[in-house]
C-alpha cells in the first residue's frame, strides 16, 4: 500500500510539472524529472534503469538550455538592447500576475517597451518585441514538447 502513495506523489510531480512547462513560475521539466525519478525509484530501478534516466535527464538538460536561449536567441536576432531583454524578463514576472495571457503576452510588451525606452524607436521596438516574443514561444513549444517525450520515454520503459 506503501508503494500507490509514491506512485500517486510521481504522478503528481509529473501533472504539476506538465503546467510547469507553460507557467514560468514552476521548474516544469524539473518536476516532472523528479516524477520520473521517484517512479523509478519505487520500482527499485528494475524497468526504468539507468539509459532510461540518462536518456530522460538529457532531455531535461536540453529543454532547460532552450528554455533560456530561444528568447535570447530571438531578441538578439533582431538587435535587441540590454533594456529589451531586461523588460522581456520583467514582462514574464509581472504576467504571472495576470494569468495565461499574461505569460505569453507580457514579454513581448516588456521587451516592445525596453527598446522604445533604449532606442526611441517605435517601429524596432516592434520589431523586437515581436522577436523576442516568438523566440520564447519557440523554446516553450520545445520545452512541452521535450516533456512529453520524457514521459514517452518513462511510459515505454515501465511497459516493457
Amino acid at each position: 500500500m506503501a508503494d500507490t502513495g509514491w506512485w500517486i506523489l510521481s504522478v503528481g510531480l509529473i501533472v504539476l510539472g506538465l503546467i510547469g512547462t507553460v507557467l514560468p513560475a514552476l521548474p516544469g521539466t524539473a518536476l516532472v524529472l523528479g516524477g520520473i525519478v521517484l517512479g523509478a525509484w519505487v520500482g527499485d530501478f528494475k524497468q526504468v534503469g539507468p539509459w532510461s534516466l540518462a536518456l530522460i535527464s538529457a532531455m531535461a538538460v536540453l529543454a532547460w538550455v532552450l528554455d533560456y536561449v530561444a528568447g535570447l536567441l530571438g531578441a538578439r536576432k533582431a538587435g535587441a538592447s540590454k533594456q529589451a531583454i531586461a523588460g522581456a524578463a520583467l514582462g514574464t514576472v509581472a504576467g504571472l500576475f495576470m494569468g495565461l495571457i499574461g505569460v505569453f503576452f507580457m514579454p513581448l510588451l516588456g521587451a516592445a517597451l525596453g527598446e522604445y525606452l533604449a532606442r526611441r524607436d517605435e517601429g524596432r521596438a516592434l520589431k523586437v518585441g515581436l522577436a523576442t516574443w516568438l523566440g520564447i514561444m519557440v523554446g516553450l513549444i520545445a520545452k512541452v514538447v521535450l516533456a512529453f517525450m520524457m514521459i514517452g520515454v518513462f511510459v515505454i520503459a515501465l511497459l516493457l
